[in-house]
């Protein structure tokens, strides 16, 4: 006898309708992504702070906004303080310029006190005898007239040129190039070249040289008594024209301002005079040697040097 099929058992449960829907239902169920979901809850749970990107332009804007505010201030106490620095620029500028006219009107005074002085004392020597007036003579006291010789010292054409640099000749370089420049030391040796030569009186570009006279350097330029000369350099030297220049050539001061020609190119030029007129020295100051007592106590016998001062 044939086997009957089985029959399935009608208790199985049924199926979903929207079994076959199920990707669209899980999209509606879920329409918002798990992770700005678990973003969304932790921004509620912080109280609601802002997005880091919007914090930042906020904070970029606040900053602006400050800049802009010191600014706008800093211009404004500007145009504010503007008319009181201006006002104190012009206080200041005319405290400069009275001050500075002060000055000037306490040189001119100076000048014209030191001017006397020297009058009362050409004044005071001309009235004393002849030795007086010679020793007046000699300490540049005086006025002085009379011949000798004019020298006129001058640069080389090419002074700083390299094509000058390094000769050989007498003078030495001190560290550092020659350059065809007449120096303070080349002056000093014609200076006391003309001294020993027999000259009576000399000047310097119209300054008058004593005993107490300096010949110095400053940089490039020469000084003399702490004035500045500029060449060419004009010595005029009262003497007897003729002796005064045959002895100042053969010197060898005279031998060295030759040197000084071929090796460097130092221009030079001497003519003899037959009358000159220098001025008096400025701002003399006249020495003079006054005794002391004798001490009881010592003996008599001390030196002139032990028993004089120097007084001004």
């Amino acid at each position: 006898m044939p086997q009957q099929p089985p029959v399935r058992s009608s208790a199985s449960p049924p199926s979903r309708p929207d079994a076959s829907m199920s990707l669209l239902t899980n999209v509606m169920e879920h329409s918002l992504d798990d992770g700005y979901a678990e973003a969304t809850a932790r921004r509620e749970a912080a109280g609601g702070a802002l997005p880091r990107g919007l914090r930042a332009r906020i904070g970029l804007a606040a900053g602006l906004l400050v800049a802009a505010v010191i600014v706008t201030v800093g211009v404004a106490d500007a145009r504010i303080s503007a008319p009181v620095l201006a006002k104190e620029r012009e206080e200041l500028i005319q405290r400069v310029d009275k001050e500075t006219a002060d000055a000037d009107a306490l040189e001119r005074r100076v000048e014209k006190l030191r001017d006397e002085v020297g009058a009362r004392q050409r004044e005071a020597l001309n009235s004393a005898g002849a030795e007086e007036q010679h020793m007046a003579l000699l300490a540049g006291a005086t006025e002085v007239e009379g011949p000798g010789i004019k020298l006129v010292v001058d640069d080389a054409k090419k002074a700083g040129d390299s094509a000058v640099q390094g000769g050989s000749g007498p003078r030495e370089s001190s560290g550092f190039s020659d350059t065809g420049r007449v120096r303070d030391r080349d002056m000093q040796r014609i200076i006391n070249g003309l001294w020993e030569s027999g000259a009576e009186a000399v000047a310097i570009n119209g300054q008058r040289l004593t005993a107490l006279s300096a010949i110095r350097a400053a940089g490039d330029a020469i000084l003399v008594d702490n004035r500045p000369l500029v060449p060419p350099y004009t010595v005029l030297a009262v003497g007897d024209g003729k002796k005064l220049n045959t002895a100042f050539q053969d010197s060898a001061d005279g031998q060295y301002l030759h040197a000084l020609r071929e090796n460097f190119g130092i221009r030079f030029r001497v003519s003899t005079e037959g009358g000159m007129r220098l001025p008096a020295a400025p701002s003399l100051i006249v020495r003079t040697a006054q005794p002391v007592a004798a001490d009881p106590g010592k003996g008599t016998g001390q030196g002139a040097a032990d028993t004089g001062k120097g007084t001004s």
